[in-house]
């Protein structure tokens, strides 16, 4: 079955084919990164009119890429939510009539799902059970995964999500948009050991997280720098050090007791944040510890991207999914722990 994907749930168009029998054939991503930088943020409104201007010629250059015509899909998978609601309805009115006009099903994806899903593009996937970090922009979780919508919510943050956390901080920082990356680039300056910023809700039972009260710390250390005319560019690198070696301390610890709460010995990180150097080195180092395997997305496939859904997709159209005809879904809030298998659908 080829699957074609479509991902439109924020800033990035996302497009791909992806064969059942022969995996990834093409995909293609356009980032309005800098479109949204003036801002320093996501600006709704202009995302979906960018996917709109997008979306139909990288539909084409994967086609083309792949050495396909539209007639020779199988099936189109789309991003349903969550996300932005006029971002989504670019993504699923655009499937729903591709897929009337040639006469094939067509399938609303969990965005998350496809995150979940995402190591399983490389070429040692890996096998279910395992627990999965899912750390974004917009989501910080835990999951036990038993199988394909075989899921338990093992932990959450209460507040921020990791990824929250880090764009924040660098507008405090005085860095552009988006902020992660360019916080960990920071990072790399900054002078191990110098301030010491809380790990929070390590110190109790639970896999919940919470980055709004180490944003705060970050914040009140930035002004008490200022106040005392020390705050110059060595000093930012060493609070961003600070920021990022307690994210990553928080999400490793966290990860480190789900792994112990199921017993399971193969952990999967994907979104945004799991491009992070130091917390894949971090992780490596707890999960040898415990003769366990960690897993990643390529860096390509830890941001957004069509590549998770056209193979998300595909695993569900292949068990019998499909939206029904003109039935064109999107949510743009979308709790994960409401997907089911499609064994039980």
């Amino acid at each position: 079955m080829r699957v074609l994907g479509i991902e439109t749930s924020c800033d990035e168009t996302g497009v791909a084919i992806y064969d059942t029998e022969r995996g990834l054939l093409a995909d293609a991503l356009y980032s309005q990164v800098a479109m949204h930088a003036e801002y320093g943020g996501v600006v709704p409104e202009l995302a979906s009119r960018d996917h709109t201007r997008r979306l139909l010629p990288l539909i084409q250059r994967v086609l083309d890429e792949a050495g396909m015509t539209r007639s020779e899909l199988d099936a189109i998978a789309y991003t349903a939510g969550p996300g932005l609601v006029g971002a989504l309805m670019v993504g699923a009115s655009t499937a729903h009539g591709m897929a009337r006009a040639l006469g094939v099903p067509v399938l609303g994806v969990h965005h998350m799902e496809g995150h979940l899903l995402a190591p399983m593009l490389e070429e040692s996937p890996p096998d279910f059970p395992f627990v999965a970090l899912l750390v974004s922009g917009g989501h910080t979780q835990l999951v036990e995964v038993q199988g394909l919508g075989l899921y338990r919510l093992l932990g959450e943050s209460v507040d921020d999500a990791a990824g929250e956390a880090f764009d924040k901080t660098a507008k405090m920082l005085g860095l552009s948009y988006p902020g992660g990356p360019q916080v960990a680039r920071l990072a790399e300056a900054g002078s191990p050991g110098r301030f010491r910023f809380p790990r929070p809700m390590t110190d109790r039972p639970g896999l919940d997280f919470s980055f709004s009260g180490l944003k705060t710390h970050t914040l009140t250390t930035l002004r008490q720098l200022e106040q005392a005319g020390e705050l110059d560019d060595q000093a930012r690198a060493d609070v961003a050090r600070a920021f990022e070696e307690a994210v990553v301390d928080t999400l490793t610890i966290k990860c480190r007791r789900a792994l112990d709460d199921t017993g399971l010995k193969r952990l999967v990180m994907a979104g945004g944040v799991s491009a992070n150097q130091r917390l894949r080195e971090r992780l490596a180092t707890e999960v040898a510890k415990r003769n366990a395997q960690v897993f990643y997305p390529r860096g390509r496939f830890c941001t957004d991207n069509g590549a998770m859904i056209a193979l998300a997709g595909a695993l569900r159209l292949q068990a019998g999914e499909r939206d029904a005809t003109g039935h064109m879904k999107a949510v743009p809030r979308w709790p994960m722990d409401t997907l089911t298998s499609p064994a039980s659908a």
